[in-house]
């Protein structure tokens, strides 16, 4: 059954993944005819793309920090300590917080919220299907679990450290290899302005 379990889980943390790789490639594809009404080096522009590269840290930095107390357990025990205390899902909630930062490199303060609300609307589909199958599989401490912590936006007020349990580098780095996708964004946005500014790419819409 533990291995049922397990594969069941990693189904959708297969699909998590997908679901991210798509997002990210979808909306820079996207981005490839738009640009901001902020023109490039201006101050504006620039201080959107530096808070946009310092939400990408926070948000590698913060999956990071929630596969430490994760680490491998989540199909088969009620993880509540560190990120987990203060939201079900912290893995979505920084990796929304890193496509704010993708956004951001833009330049406009729509893409920021653009990129979140996108990122967050796909994965929110992914948590409900995920939180079905943990409460077959956990049961009652699960449910426990739904009645206390919020699903999505973290109450900081229910911080509790908790236990790591067992340290899995392996797992540690595959989050870091997945995060990094997000870094791609840097250089990717700086190729995109220098081409619409040539003229090599057409601008077809903008965003304040």
């Amino acid at each position: 059954m533990d291995n049922e379990l397990k594969y069941g889980l990693g189904n959708y943390q297969q699909m998590r993944r997908l679901v991210l790789a798509v997002l990210v490639v979808v909306l820079f594809l996207a981005l490839l005819f738009g640009q901001s009404t902020f023109p490039p080096d201006t101050p504006v522009h620039e201080t959107i793309e530096m808070f946009g590269v310092l939400l990408i840290f926070l948000g590698i930095v913060g999956r990071l920090w929630a596969t430490l107390y994760i680490g491998g357990r989540k199909s088969s025990q009620v993880v509540t300590g560190g990120p987990y205390s203060i939201t079900r899902n912290p893995l979505y909630v920084f990796s929304t917080v890193a496509a704010a930062g993708v956004g951001a490199q833009i330049g406009s303060f729509s893409g920021i919220i653009l990129f979140a609300l996108l990122c967050a609307g796909a994965f929110h589909i992914v948590i409900l299907r995920e939180e079905k199958f943990l409460k077959e599989a956990l049961g009652a401490p699960y449910q426990a679990y739904l009645n206390t912590v919020p699903r999505f936006f973290p109450k900081l007020s229910l911080y509790q450290e908790g236990d790591t349990g067992s340290f899995k580098p392996r797992l540690l780095l595959t989050t870091l290899l997945d995060g990094l996708v997000f870094l791609i964004a840097l250089p990717a946005f700086e190729l995109i302005d220098g081409a619409q500014q040539s003229g090599m790419l057409p601008v077809w819409f903008t965003l304040p």
